[in-house]
């Protein structure tokens, strides 16, 4: 009898997803911001072999708005049942510190899940700017305070968040020029000097002369420029790159996150796919959930001591 009646109390539980039968229908993996940048593309690159491997569909969504937080927080108020996951970016660790007043605090109410890659910036100058390294740009900055420009696509993004970093630990007067359109036309002409870019789309430039790299912004040299050193090499501590990963809301079951990690780093780890990745300028390694909770707590500390230290006010 006691059987019977536990039996029929099953029903009542809400049945929650395992990694015995996870996932049994589509999985919806959110991207924050429009399609077609970085995080967008890499999402579906992985989602295909993925849903090939699995036996479900993972579809990529693109719910951009407000910097990110139209598309975080729809994850984040999602049911933690692996159903619903949110491509993460290094924006959203800074999400708080930008956004005071959002209803959800990014770092306590997701799941991370798995480390898809960082996306190092490169540092570069128009020519007519006369350093040919990091250590001679501070110099030349610091030699003619306010006379440097600046480009970014806007307060609070990731290029300017590792700017800021740069200023701060140097102490350099260098103008920034937020950008609501596209900036290299006015780089290639000379009107801004110094950017911190994405490494694919400025190679050709190092190849014509037409740009100058000085350094990235990753803790070790890329695949893509070998012979550009690290900003760390001058400026001990210093790391400033992007990152993306994929998480979701809090709560999600210890072994549907097990079981996205191993897939998902499975995937990534495939030759092929990571030359795409290279190519599309990110750098990638096998993290365990953990190590990327950590790296998104230590992201939202570091850029909140660079927000307030810089004064930024979202766009």
């Amino acid at each position: 009898m006691r059987v019977a009646a536990g039996a029929a109390a099953l029903p009542a539980l809400p049945r929650t997803a395992t990694a015995l039968d996870y996932p049994t229908r589509p999985v919806h993996m959110v991207v924050d911001i429009p399609a077609g940048l970085a995080p967008d593309v890499v999402a579906r690159l992985v989602a295909q072999p993925l849903s090939a491997q699995i036996g479900q569909q993972f579809i990529v969504d693109n719910k951009p708005g407000a910097g990110g937080n139209v598309g975080a927080e729809y994850v984040i108020r999602a049911a933690p049942d692996g159903y619903t996951l949110l491509v993460m970016i290094s924006g959203n660790a800074a999400s708080g510190a930008l956004y005071p007043h959002l209803d959800f605090n990014f770092v306590r109410d997701t799941t991370p899940i798995v480390f898809m890659g960082y996306t190092p910036f490169v540092v570069v100058v128009n020519p007519s700017v006369p350093a040919k390294t990091i250590s001679e740009l501070i110099a030349y900055a610091k030699a003619n305070p306010g006379k440097l420009n600046l480009a970014s696509p806007g307060a609070g993004t990731a290029p300017h968040l590792a700017f800021e970093l740069f200023r701060m630990m140097t102490g350099v007067d260098i103008v920034h020029v937020p950008y609501r359109t596209p900036y290299m036309p006015d780089l290639l002409g000379g009107q801004v000097q110094l950017a911190f870019v994405a490494a694919p789309p400025v190679l050709g430039y190092f190849k014509s002369g037409k740009l100058r790299p000085l350094a990235v912004t990753s803790a070790t040299r890329l695949d893509a420029l070998p012979e550009v050193p690290p900003m760390g090499d001058t400026l001990r501590g210093y790391e400033g790159s992007g990152w993306l990963g994929l998480g979701g809301p809090k709560g999600i079951s210890g072994e549907i996150v097990d079981t996205l990690n191993k897939r998902i780093n499975a995937v990534m780890s495939d030759p092929a796919l990571k030359k795409r990745l290279i190519g599309l300028g990110v750098e990638w390694t096998a993290m365990t959930p953990a190590g990327f909770g950590e790296l998104i707590a230590d992201a939202a500390e570091k850029w909140a001591k660079v927000i307030k230290f810089a004064g930024i006010k979202a766009d």
